[in-house]
């Protein structure tokens, strides 16, 4: 029944943006929950916008959700900027719409859950890549979940 489908379903694809991976998550069907994909081991811009876009491709991705490293204080750093640069220009190349979603402590999280499951982390970084990725994209689905229900309940009173 995808006839059936809320209108507000959107195919949204995560994004740990590091130096030397890119960790990538998408949601499930009815976009509730957030699972990690792959994790991309960077080589090019050209080549990292390749892999992307077959993903893209496959999943019918309509967003990008890019986590951004602020800073402790919540000030943009070196590492954001970066993240900002490469996230415009895939943006750009994929004709993609794009959204950041503040990821302050997602590789933490995302390391302390590898090491929950009994996982070393320095044999993991591409497993705690994807991680983050998904608790990115699961931060940003859960917040746009929530303000739909705000409007909703906006509208009925």
């Amino acid at each position: 029944m995808p006839q059936q489908q809320s209108k507000s379903f959107i195919s949204a694809l995560g994004l740990d943006v590091g130096s030397k991976r890119i960790g990538l998550a998408g949601c499930d069907g009815t976009g509730l929950i957030a699972t990690g994909i792959m994790t991309i081991e960077r080589r090019s811009f050209k080549e990292d916008v390749e892999q992307i876009q077959q993903i893209v491709n496959e999943r019918q991705v309509q967003l990008l959700v890019v986590g951004l490293p602020y800073s402790m204080d919540g000030s943009l750093g070196f590492q954001a900027r970066h993240v900002q640069k490469f996230a415009k220009r895939l943006s750009e190349s994929l004709q993609l719409p794009m959204e950041y979603m503040d990821e302050r402590l997602t590789s933490y999280q995302a390391e302390q859950l590898i090491i929950a499951e009994n996982r070393s982390p320095s044999r993991n970084k591409g497993l705690i890549d994807r991680k983050a990725a998904a608790l990115i994209l699961q931060q940003w689905l859960d917040a746009r979940r929530s303000a739909t229900k705000r409007s909703v309940a906006f509208v009925e009173d």
